[in-house]
């Protein structure tokens, strides 16, 4: 799973112009699921996303996690996080993992995450577009196939 968490005061996603999803404060995540995700990434990434001290203390420190901060998370799921582009001018998608086998670790993922935290999302697969405003800005990219 490789996710884009983004610190933002307010996030949102549209579709056919209705909101689907919205939080005030907290992290917008992209989440991209590859065919060898399993429920062991669920777990790893949902739980480092809500312990991650990207938020500042009272001195402007990042010191704080999404969960100390009273923050919600807005998941949209975004295959293309897992785009080959090594060869022609068209990206390759072929190690996204399928409908079939994502929806069902998306929903995982988004279940998981909410143990910590409220938890909106956008519809899987739809065309949606996304609205945030980037707080410091703070962009991380986590990726349990290599947990830097």
């Amino acid at each position: 799973m490789r996710a884009i968490l983004q610190r933002v005061s307010r996030a949102e996603v549209r579709i056919d112009d209705r909101v689907d999803g919205s939080i005030d404060h907290g992290l917008m995540i992209l989440l991209g699921i590859e065919q060898e995700d399993g429920q062991e990434d669920v777990e790893w990434l949902a739980r480092k996303t809500s312990e991650l001290r990207i938020f500042s203390d009272a001195e402007g420190l990042m010191n704080l996690s999404v969960v100390d901060v009273d923050g919600a998370a807005l998941v949209v799921s975004q295959f293309t996080l897992h785009a080959k582009y090594k060869k022609g001018k068209r990206p390759s998608f072929i190690k996204a993992a399928r409908t079939e086998q994502a929806i069902p670790l998306y929903e995982a993922f988004v279940a998981e995450l909410g143990k910590y935290v409220p938890v909106e999302t956008g519809t899987f697969g739809a065309n949606m577009q996304v609205e945030l405003v980037n707080d410091g800005p703070v962009t991380l990219v986590l990726d349990t196939k290599n947990k830097e």
